[in-house]
């Protein structure tokens, strides 16, 4: 395997170096000849194989059918050469994952719904044009409705836990309704309604045969898309060690009960800043937090020494290793 790929990279060099020479006409300069026959030597982009088969939560899809293969190649070669963003979420992937899993679980809901957090924000508190906001992208009513706080001073769809609760009773909500999860997570994006109303017009039982609007047309191709890039980063290209990634960072919980007038005086008695104690609890909108009566927050602390990246890294078993490296891929000496 080593001296397949130093032949490889050989290769790929003589390729280089030729396409520079033919890029140079006799007096140093570039003619239209040269720098077309530099372009076929040097840009070589690939199309990209897909797998025999796929799942989601256990629901295989219908690759046989033209229209859902040609749906998950237009995701997967998206995703695959939109390089900076689909790297950034799997290095994303290995802080969040650790704590998102375990709730999917406890509540019965695939593991597989840890990719919709990805196509939805890129793990990322992002806002959408809509309203939506956090990493499940709740809209505020919809955030209210499953136990969410949402109000001027705390807003719990940035609160990773409690989000990703609120999701799986959501989720949960739809799959007893459509008895399906593809259906389930098409209704995250499009609401239940729509979705059923969509099933009950074009007379059909499930997704794969429904015609939709654009986004949820490519909402689930997308999520499979993510998960084979997930799974098989580097069938796709997509080589990172699993110290590149970022690591999850210890942390202990403070309850508080009572009105903090100065978030930025209770980060310093934590020994970390503003800035560490928001990143934390993104939730917080305000630098003072009201309690009432009878009500307790709970805020993360990362712990003593542990915002340093070396001794993160050092927590890290096999960190040389290539994450999920499928083809037994060997870095160059």
């Amino acid at each position: 395997m080593k001296k397949r790929f130093v032949i490889i990279i050989s290769l790929i060099t003589i390729a280089g170096i030729h396409g520079f020479y033919l890029l140079r006409n006799n007096n140093g300069g570039v003619d239209d000849e040269n720098y077309r026959k530099a372009l076929m030597h040097s840009n070589k982009v690939f199309s990209l194989v897909l797998p025999a088969k796929v799942e989601f939560a256990g629901e295989e899809a219908p690759l046989s059918l033209y229209y859902v293969r040609e749906g998950l190649d237009r995701e997967l070669t998206v995703n695959t050469y939109w390089h900076s963003s689909t790297i950034l979420m799997l290095k994303k992937a290995a802080r969040y994952f650790p704590d998102i899993i375990p709730i999917l679980k406890r509540n019965g809901v695939p593991e597989d719904f840890k990719y919709l957090v990805l196509i939805e924000s890129g793990l990322t508190n992002a806002v959408s044009p809509a309203g939506a906001a956090g990493f499940w992208q709740f809209l505020p009513e919809t955030a209210k409705r499953y136990g969410l706080e949402v109000t001027d001073q705390v807003d719990e769809r940035y609160h990773v836990e409690k989000a990703t609760l609120a999701a799986c009773k959501m989720l949960k909500d739809s799959k007893a309704v459509f008895k399906n999860w593809t259906l389930a997570a098409a209704a995250y994006n499009a609401g239940e309604g729509r979705i059923m109303k969509e099933l009950n017009r074009q007379k059909v039982d499930n997704y794969y045969d429904l015609f939709l609007n654009a986004e949820t047309s490519r909402y689930i191709y997308r999520i499979l898309a993510l998960k084979l890039l997930y799974e098989h980063p580097t069938e796709f290209g997509f080589y990172l060690r699993y110290k590149d990634q970022y690591p999850p960072i210890p942390t202990y919980k403070v309850a508080v009960d009572s009105t903090v007038n100065d978030l930025v005086a209770f980060a310093q008695q934590h020994q970390i800043n503003y800035r560490i104690l928001k990143d934390f609890n993104p939730w917080l909108l305000k630098d003072k937090l009201t309690v009432e009566a009878g009500r307790k927050y709970t805020f993360l602390i990362p712990k003593p020494g542990f915002i340093n990246y070396d001794s993160l890294v050092s927590e890290i078993s096999d960190g040389e290793r290539i994450f999920n490296d499928t083809v037994n891929a060997v870095a160059p000496n």
